[in-house]
């Protein structure tokens, strides 16, 4: 670890050049401890990594049924999406709950699907968003926001969403599959006009306020988003 003009190696402390010894020890010693409790608080800050899953959100992705999930028996004429209609839920959810790698499903088989009523709340200040089912926090994602505060606050609803969306700024129009397509693999519109959270090319961003209002995740997090929230579910906005 290197501290400032200090540098130790457990169980031996020393500095560039002075020989630790009875004359220096009472002096070096409390500034070499308070320098590492100092560095040491600043790593585990900079070990959290978001985003964080809570035990919920783990069991929630379990096989085994819990007490926020029903078990649906896929019926002959069943397809993802039509389950999902009927139990208002996404059917990519549906896939990721069961782990199924594609779309295709047989009459008879049980597909665990939540029960949870899913919103997310953007705090601002802290730059992060936290999916909720009902109540419960189920797993919080570092965002980047509006910079100069212009992220509307507020209660909003999920109004549109799209998959590879294009980009229509200010002149032009930035087709999907460019790369300086800034809206990322997804678009959830929110019920302020012209605002919505998306997925972003440039994540070394993200912690900041630096949109022009939106709020901008990874490409992974706001896929994995995407599907939890369907068109009316609630986003809060807090300063």
């Amino acid at each position: 670890m290197r501290a400032g003009f200090w540098e130790y190696s457990s169980p031996y402390f020393f500095t560039r050049g002075v020989k630790l010894d009875r004359n220096n020890i009472f002096f070096i010693l409390p500034v070499a401890v308070f320098l590492e409790s100092f560095t040491f608080s600043a790593d585990a800050q900079a070990g959290s990594v978001l985003p964080t899953e809570t035990a919920a959100f783990k069991q929630m992705l379990e096989p085994a049924p819990d007490a926020h999930s029903v078990i649906y028996e896929v019926k002959p004429g069943d397809n993802l999406t039509v389950i999902a209609k009927k139990n208002r839920v996404t059917a990519e959810m549906i896939q990721r709950v069961n782990h199924l790698s594609g779309d295709r499903i047989r009459p008879g088989k049980k597909l665990k699907i939540p029960a949870y009523k899913f919103s997310a709340v953007v705090d601002k200040s802290l730059n992060t968003l936290v999916l909720k089912g009902d109540e419960e926090i189920l797993k919080t994602y570092v965002v980047a926001t509006g910079k100069g505060n212009s992220t509307p606050a507020g209660v909003f609803k999920i109004t549109d969403k799209l998959v590879n969306p294009a980009w229509y700024k200010v002149g032009a129009v930035v087709p999907n599959n460019s790369p300086a397509n800034e809206l990322g693999s997804r678009w959830m519109g929110i019920s302020a006009k012209s605002y919505g959270i998306h997925g972003t090319i440039h994540p070394e961003t993200l912690g900041g306020q630096v949109t022009a209002g939106c709020v901008r995740m990874s490409n992974e997090d706001v896929e994995e988003l995407y599907s939890y929230l369907i068109p009316g579910a609630e986003v809060t906005i807090v300063d």
